[in-house]
């Protein structure tokens, strides 16, 4: 089983956005890889409310440690968390994938 970690942007979109592509993105995945996928959760719906954008960087480099592949969104090169996300992958050979 494959454990994938989504990286996308999330500024300024909705949670419905946000999960709508989530399940887009699974939906490929799970297609490429006979449902042999298991989704990483990194979308923090529970976070505290005065959550800074570093403290959702941490958990998810904490999450993305555990990942078997990461898939990019579209538009991840105009976000700084993504391309943080990016580098790490690129630092600690997590292989990566980009939703075209």
């Amino acid at each position: 089983m494959k454990k994938i970690f989504i990286s996308q942007p999330m500024r300024d979109k909705t949670d419905a956005e946000i999960k709508g592509e989530r399940d887009r993105i699974l939906n490929k995945m799970r297609k490429e890889f006979n449902d042999d996928v298991e989704l990483i959760d990194s979308f923090f719906e529970a976070a505290p409310h005065d959550a800074k954008p570093l403290w959702f960087l941490g958990k998810s480099f904490e999450l993305l440690s555990t990942a078997d592949l990461a898939v990019f969104a579209k538009g991840w090169q105009d976000y700084r968390g993504c391309k943080m996300e990016h580098r790490a992958c690129e630092e600690y050979s997590i292989p990566i994938w980009y939703d075209v």
